[in-house]
């Protein structure tokens, strides 16, 4: 099957789309025109073009022999290329098979609440995809946010039988295990020092007056221990320091995320004489 009609007018688009356009357009119309919610007789048809429009649009070269030869780009008569499709099956989220590589449009389904493009039509015919697949009973568990970013084992009772859970490092609010006959998610205690955002980590960390003006170091608490800092003098408060794979373990990928710290000038209460008399001295200084 191959549709002689514009891409970008199947999904909606004007040519020059951006890839987040793209994904969005496809999500919608999808959605939209598939066979399973949609029972209009041309339904199934508008499916398979909206599909392979995603495939060329969302693949950097294709996408770039279209937008410069339209179909032509694929047409084996044409000597400039050949079939799009061929060697496999479309790759739209609907035959998703979890690989990604290089040129590849990604999961359209990104950053949605589904562990998995099949969940999305879960939601709306109930009992999966096809009749593949049976909804799986779903369980939270509540965990220590060191345990998330860490990992750790855990014992609990899950449908009358204890089992051992292990928490892959890097876990976050909302991650999803999935099991044989069951689904477990997790909810992630918030901790009083670190403040997680994806990978990354925010702390705030004190200094003194003096330690801001004149520089120095300080000691910062981080997922594995302590580093020393150094404070440049004339450091103004509020200053955010970047420490690289500091942060926490992608659970998906190699490396970590960074921690960033939050260098914030304290200003005591109180000051008894001698640091009173200092200070203004200081400010006499300042004022001459």
């Amino acid at each position: 099957m191959s549709t002689n009609r514009d891409y970008y007018e199947i999904l909606g688009l004007k040519k020059g789309a951006t890839a987040a356009e793209i994904k969005s357009a496809y999500r919608k119309m999808a959605l939209k025109f598939h066979p399973d919610r949609n029972k209009e007789k041309d339904a199934e048809e508008k499916f398979k073009e909206i599909n392979e429009a995603y495939q060329v649009l969302s693949n950097d070269q294709k996408k770039a022999a279209y937008d410069q030869f339209g179909h032509a780009a694929f047409d084996p008569a044409s000597g400039m290329g050949g079939n799009p499709f061929a060697g496999g099956a479309q790759t739209g989220p609907f035959t998703w098979s979890y690989q990604t590589g290089a040129g590849s449009g990604g999961n359209p389904f990104e950053g949605m609440d589904f562990n998995d493009p099949f969940e999305i039509f879960e939601s709306f015919f109930g009992g999966g995809f096809a009749g593949n697949a049976r909804r799986r009973p779903r369980y939270s568990l509540t965990i220590s946010f060191m345990d998330a970013v860490n990992g750790a084992e855990k014992e609990v009772e899950i449908e009358g039988k204890k089992r051992t859970i292990k928490i892959p490092a890097g876990a976050d609010d909302g991650t999803r295990l999935r099991f044989d006959d069951f689904e477990l998610s997790f909810s992630v205690r918030p901790d009083d020092y670190f403040k997680r955002e994806g990978n990354d980590l925010y702390v705030d960390q004190h200094i003194s007056y003096t330690l801001a003006v004149l520089g120095g170091e300080v000691n910062v608490k981080t997922l594995d221990g302590t580093l020393k800092l150094k404070v440049r003098a004339g450091t103004q408060s509020h200053t955010l320091v970047r420490l690289r794979n500091e942060g926490v373990k992608r659970i998906q990928g190699n490396g970590r995320g960074d921690l960033y710290v939050r260098l914030v000038v304290t200003v005591p209460p109180k000051v008894n004489k001698e640091q009173k008399k200092l200070l203004e001295q200081l400010k006499e200084l300042e004022n001459a």
